[in-house]
């Protein structure tokens, strides 16, 4: 009589019973057997971190090429710190007889909103082969306190990792909004500033590199809930913000060196336009993040303000250019989509009329396609042309408030 060469039912008890070659197996322990599958592979993630390859950084400049636009200073440096992460990542793995331990060189990206700090993370994403993850600082406060604990940027890793502790020990933070967590002023304060410098005093065991206890679903800690050991020492923190005001402390810095006719001189040369590229680490301090968080984020390098030029590049150059998302969504309703050369610059002035950067753009064009979005899939034309009046005629109708706030 047939029966399950696994678990021994006969046919009858089976809903099916497969043949093979010298045996059977039933519909139950197949199963079971896919469940052990898929298990097995949540242990091991998709993160081997024996089997990385070395990118250099000109490799991942030219990757940050296809998606970001300008910027060239931040691209430089932010593949210089993720190389030096993956050679830090390869030293863990193959001990040298020198024992010569690298340090990690966390990251601070400073610049005005809509210039392309989070973009330049999310690209870093799309290449690497270690856990990543984006972490917003504005949540955060101290523990306690409404909000989120610093330990939940933690959580949020290891949940990229599917709970792989080894593959989440060797990845990358992006930590967003870092200026939100300043001080309000200069000194310490003499209130409890719990979602400020309490946050930051918080941070700090996170990015100097030390063993920490996670909850693994994130929210509060409570003595009776599990939790999972976490070492930060080879996790790569890189912090971005717009530092609003920031340029005042640079230029306030800038004056007092004035002192003397050839320092006069110097003086002229200073581009007032771009104050940020003049950043230094007291700039920082001026404006309230405390020193021990400054020290533990040695690499500082800003993005430049979107001139014209840039803004319309970014409309159609990159390779997830917003235009060409247009023109995939339309073709893949079978209609060919098309925009007059005026109808770019149009909205390219109006986000630098605006002040809305980059952001903008996607903004802007949503207001100007959302009636053909909505009519097209519906009608059968197989051609769409945007006009300058058309644009012009339904960005007139539009809240510029909205789109600021969007």
């Amino acid at each position: 009589m047939d029966k399950c060469s696994f678990c021994g039912r006969e046919k009858k008890e089976t809903n099916l019973l497969i043949a093979g070659l010298s045996g059977h197996i039933c519909d139950r322990c197949i199963e079971q057997a896919h469940e052990i599958i898929l298990e097995e592979l949540r242990k091991k993630g998709d993160f081997d971190v024996t089997q990385l390859q070395l990118l250099k950084p000109i490799e991942i400049k030219n990757f940050l090429d296809l998606y970001v636009i300008g910027q060239e200073e931040a691209k430089r440096y932010l593949s210089v710190a993720v190389y030096n992460h993956y050679k830090r990542l390869m030293q863990t793995n193959h001990k040298d007889e020198e024992e010569v331990e690298i340090e990690k060189s966390n990251i601070i990206l400073v610049g005005e909103t809509g210039t392309g700090k989070t973009l330049l993370a999310r690209t870093i994403a799309k290449m690497l082969h270690v856990p990543f993850t984006i972490v917003d600082a504005t949540v955060l406060t101290e523990a306690g306190y409404v909000g989120e604990d610093i330990e939940s940027i933690l959580t949020r890793l290891l949940q990229v990792a599917d709970y792989n502790v080894e593959a989440a020990e060797k990845g990358i933070v992006f930590i967003d909004e870092i200026d939100k967590i300043a001080r309000k002023g200069d000194n310490p304060s003499i209130t409890r500033d719990v979602s400020g410098e309490g946050v930051q005093q918080g941070l700090l065991k996170l990015l100097e590199g030390s063993v920490v206890n996670v909850p693994p679903q994130g929210g509060r800690k409570h003595p009776d809930q599990k939790m999972i050991a976490v070492n930060t020492k080879n996790i790569l923190f890189i912090c971005g913000g717009a530092f609003d005001g920031i340029e005042r402390k640079i230029g306030q810095r800038l004056n007092t060196q004035v002192v003397g006719y050839s320092a006069s001189r110097d003086k002229d040369k200073i581009d007032r336009q771009n104050l940020l590229q003049y950043i230094a680490p007291q700039d920082l301090k001026s404006f309230g993040l405390i020193p021990e968080i400054i020290g533990r984020l040695p690499v500082l390098t800003y993005l430049n303000p979107l001139d014209r030029e840039a803004l319309r590049r970014i409309l159609t150059d990159p390779k997830n250019a917003i235009i060409k998302q247009y023109e995939k969504l339309f073709k893949m309703d079978g209609v060919k989509l098309s925009f007059e050369k005026e109808v770019l610059e149009y909205i390219v002035d109006k986000a630098i009329e605006f002040k809305l950067g980059a952001r903008g753009l996607r903004s802007i064009c949503e207001a100007i396609m959302i009636d053909v979005m909505f009519d097209i899939p519906s009608s059968d034309e197989k051609n769409v042309k945007i006009t300058l009046e058309y644009a012009k005629e339904k960005l007139a109708k539009v809240n510029v408030q909205r789109l600021k706030a969007a």
